[in-house]
Parts: structure tokens; C-alpha cells; sequence
């Protein structure tokens, strides 16, 4: 008897222990201190993590209740990326809420060589504020909407979005133009680029497909890009793409400017928004003698210097 009193007795102390802790651990930091700070949940960021944050910035009192609060709410896979306005004078059960739907900026991700209208979409998808008439501003700005990862604020503007873009275009630019010599204008290596984006599936071939169309741009080759005409065809309602799949050679004659099988020389605008790699590759291309590529079915490309090479390729891949 005197020992069962005696594990009553530890476990009850154990028990309110824990309790108390835990009450303790998911109260306010300061109740009073209504003050707000805008905390940020970065993209991939796990609860500990972000627990962690919370405590360093003093918005909650333990960051293992936090954890341990957010797993027993079942919040942890309602947790958003973003930024949000917290106070000291919040709960922490209130902040774990508040990590679920009070975001004030929305992370959105823009892939490398997507043209303007698949841009819009994806604002459009994450985006409370989008409008229809963004779609026009996004393809006056083809090109230049540089792919990455961006906060943007829910209620933002188009031209706030588009600055952001162009910006962050210049800035990397910028970054890698002046270390290198090309003979090329900024318009130019971005036309180039975007050609580069849709045409080179792996990283490897970027500097060798920017090499075909300069080597081909210099001798006055017509370029004979397939995305150019994909572009020219737009959205295809079939295959749900804005890249159609296989083209035609009724596909092959379209009458339009962009139709670089037709046409000699760059197309008018560029035909999709490249990334840091394929500008780069433009600026340095590989040095060769290459003049024509085909891509297998597995996407890698395949070079030759003469027509015949060319044949050859296009005989052993099945192509």
C-alpha cells in the first residue's frame, strides 16, 4: 500500500508537471505587448524549424510546445509558406492558427522557360487579386519575367508583380553580361535564350544548342526552331498545352513572323522566359562547328557539322 501511495503520489507530481509546463509553454509571451512583427515561413521549412524561428523572434515562450501543440492540433500539413503578422500578445495555439490561412505574401514559383500566358496561369492559381487583363501585360513583357521564387503579396498590383520580374531580370543579368564579351545586344541573347530554354531539355546541352543557333545565325542560316513555331501556334486545346506535341508540315508552313523555318534571322520577341543557365549559355556558348541537332526520345540532343551527319543521326535515333 505504502508504495502504490508513493506511485500515485510521483506520478501525480510527474503528471501536473507536465501540465503545468505545457500551459505555461503555449501561453502568451507577453499578453500585454500588442505590438506585430511580420514573421516569414520559407518554402520546405519543417514545424521545428519554424518552431525554432518563433522562439528566436519571441513570439512563443517553448518551442517544443509549440511542436508538440501543432502535432496534437494536426496543423502541421496546414502550416503555409509566407509571411504573416504576429504579436507577443498571441497564444500560441492563436499563432499556430494563424500559420494555417493569415498569410499576408504568397511564395510563388515561376519554372524556367515558361512563356507569358503559362506565367499568368500560375498567378492565377495562387493570386487572390489576379485579374484576366494581367494576361496581356504578362506577354508585353515576354522574356523578361525572370523564373524564380517570389513573395508576392496577395492583394499585389500586375505592374508590382511584373516589376519584381523584370528586376530580378536585371539584376542577374547584370551579374553575368559585363564578365563576358559577346557581340550581342541584351534583346538578342534573351530572344536567343528563350529559344535555348524550350531546346535544351538537360543542363549539358544549353551551350551546345546556344552554339547551333549562333553558328547558324552568323552564316545566315535560317534557324529552323521548332518552339518558334509551338509558340506561334499557341494554346493547343487537344493536348491542354501551350507546346504542341508533334508538329505537322502543315504546321511547318505557318505564315508568321516567328516561324524561323520560314524566316531568316531571331524571331520578333523572345518565345518563352529563360533562366540564369540558358542566358549564360547564349553569353558563353559552346565553341563548335555544329549546325544541326536532333533530340531523341528521351530528350538529349544530338549534334552534327554537315547535313549528312545530320541524316545519319536522324536514321540511328529513329527519328
Amino acid at each position: 500500500m505504502k508504495r502504490l501511495l508513493i506511485f500515485i503520489f510521483i506520478f501525480t507530481f510527474l503528471f501536473g508537471g507536465l501540465s503545468l509546463w505545457f500551459k505555461t509553454g503555449t501561453s502568451a509571451v507577453n499578453s500585454r505587448d500588442l505590438s506585430q512583427k511580420i514573421f516569414v515561413v520559407y518554402k520546405g521549412q519543417g514545424i521545428r524549424e519554424i518552431a525554432g524561428n518563433l522562439k528566436k523572434e519571441g513570439l512563443i515562450k517553448d518551442q517544443v510546445v509549440f511542436f508538440l501543440l501543432v502535432k496534437k492540433l494536426g496543423l502541421d500539413s496546414n502550416i503555409q509558406a509566407g509571411d504573416f503578422r504576429l504579436s507577443p500578445s498571441m497564444t500560441a495555439a492563436e499563432i499556430a492558427e494563424n500559420l494555417t490561412h493569415g498569410t499576408l505574401d504568397i511564395w510563388v514559383t515561376i519554372p524556367e522557360g515558361k512563356r507569358a500566358e503559362e506565367v499568368a496561369e500560375i498567378l492565377a492559381k495562387n493570386i487572390p487579386a489576379y485579374q484576366n487583363t494581367w494576361r496581356k501585360k504578362m506577354v508585353e513583357n515576354e522574356g523578361y519575367l525572370f523564373p524564380d521564387t517570389y513573395l508576392i503579396p496577395k492583394d499585389a498590383a500586375i505592374d508590382l508583380i511584373v516589376t519584381l520580374m523584370k528586376d530580378n531580370f536585371n539584376k542577374k543579368y547584370e551579374a553575368i553580361a559585363p564578365a563576358k564579351k559577346t557581340n550581342l545586344t541584351k534583346g538578342e541573347v534573351v530572344i536567343l535564350a528563350s529559344m535555348v530554354e524550350r531546346e535544351a531539355k538537360f543542363e549539358e546541352d544549353r551551350p551546345l544548342v546556344a552554339s547551333v543557333l549562333l553558328n547558324r545565325k552568323n552564316i545566315g542560316m535560317k534557324l529552323d526552331i521548332d518552339a518558334t513555331i509551338q509558340y506561334a501556334l499557341g494554346y493547343q486545346e487537344i493536348e491542354k498545352t501551350w507546346w504542341k506535341k508533334g508538329l505537322t508540315l502543315q504546321d511547318i508552313k505557318l505564315n508568321s513572323s516567328y516561324n524561323t523555318y520560314l524566316n531568316p534571322g531571331l524571331p520578333p520577341t523572345p518565345i518563352s522566359n529563360p533562366g540564369l543557365k540558358a542566358l549564360n549559355a547564349v553569353i558563353s556558348p559552346a565553341e563548335t562547328q555544329y549546325l544541326y541537332y536532333i533530340s531523341d526520345s528521351s530528350g538529349h540532343n544530338h549534334y552534327a557539322k554537315t547535313i549528312e551527319e545530320h541524316n545519319a543521326n536522324i536514321k540511328k535515333f529513329g527519328l
